[in-house]
């Protein structure tokens, strides 16, 4: 459906009138009336009562009514998200896990903009299932995620060996402290291990859903708990956070997704881009005094 032909069934039925609607639209009322003729055959049912004070809604004007602006505000949607805007060459999209954003994917938008300030780029925060559902439709070019699913129309790619360790507020910690442990739900695999590391400590009195919360919690009220390696870097670092001496680490690899239909070259910037930062992420890494687990 032509999304003018949407948008002047909208100006008709705030103007309530084919003469009033025209005006707005800045087009002749023989256009507004042949535009709504169109869409009349479109749908098959008579959308307006035209009577001496104008225009009335019939009962498949008012049931369409519900779905008009819709279809407008997804079209002015989807237009934003891919036209090209002026001065930049093309438009690439990427989504990934909330957890990635900050700082892995805030690092690659800087290298972006440092290496291809010609390509205009449209990022998202979403959950797994959504970024994988995206890229094989072709909405989203690149998902960064952790544990992807194989779908048809993308391709999978390993960015970097992520780990992910055991670090507590306490200097001196050697052992999970049931009172103050929070435990990070970073998926069905992490879950096995560490209940093969720890199968006293499998009912946790603190469960977050979600790693950049726990470490904001840990630093704010104290504990311990499995984080990303590289997040938790600064905070060993500076003192804030300590290993948790002898504890095993878990593997957990960032992945990208890649959609078939992209543009090839696009695709291979960001990839560029991504195994950039994943190098600079494993050159820059503060060790850790934990023993890994082999997965």
């Amino acid at each position: 459906m032509d999304v003018e032909l949407a948008r002047t069934f909208l100006e008709i039925v705030r103007a309530r009138s084919f003469v009033r609607a025209a005006e707005q639209l800045n087009v002749s009322q023989t256009a507004v009336s042949a535009r709504v003729r169109t869409l009349e055959e479109q749908l098959g049912r008579p959308l307006f009562v035209r009577n001496k004070n104008g225009a009335s809604l019939t009962a498949a004007g008012e049931q369409f009514l519900r779905y008009a602006p819709m279809f407008v505000q997804l079209w002015q949607r989807a237009r934003h998200q891919v036209a090209v805007p002026p001065g930049r060459r093309a438009v690439l999209t990427i989504g990934g896990e909330v957890s990635l954003w900050h700082p892995w994917l805030t690092e690659w938008l800087r290298w972006m903009r440092r290496s291809a300030p010609d390509v205009a780029l449209r990022v998202q925060v979403d959950v797994p299932d959504s970024l994988t559902d995206q890229v094989s439709t072709g909405a989203l070019d690149v998902a960064v995620m952790y544990s992807p699913q194989y779908r048809p129309g993308s391709r999978v790619e390993l960015l970097l060996e992520e780990k992910l360790v055991l670090v507590s507020t306490k200097a001196e910690s050697k052992v999970v402290e049931p009172d103050s442990y929070v435990y990070v739900d970073w998926g069905p695999d992490f879950a096995h291990h560490h209940e093969l590391s720890f199968p006293e400590d499998n009912n946790p009195g603190l469960f977050v859903g979600l790693g950049p919360l726990a470490l904001t919690y840990i630093l704010e009220a104290g504990g311990s708990g499995y984080l990303r390696q590289r997040a938790v870097a600064p905070y060993i670092a500076a003192g804030k956070l300590h290993p948790v001496a002898g504890a095993p680490s878990f593997s957990y690899p960032v992945y990208a997704v890649c959609s078939a239909q992209a543009d090839d070259e696009l695709i291979g910037l960001a990839l560029d881009g991504l195994r950039s930062i994943a190098s600079t992420d494993r050159a820059d890494r503060v060790p850790v005094a934990a023993s890994p687990m082999p997965l």
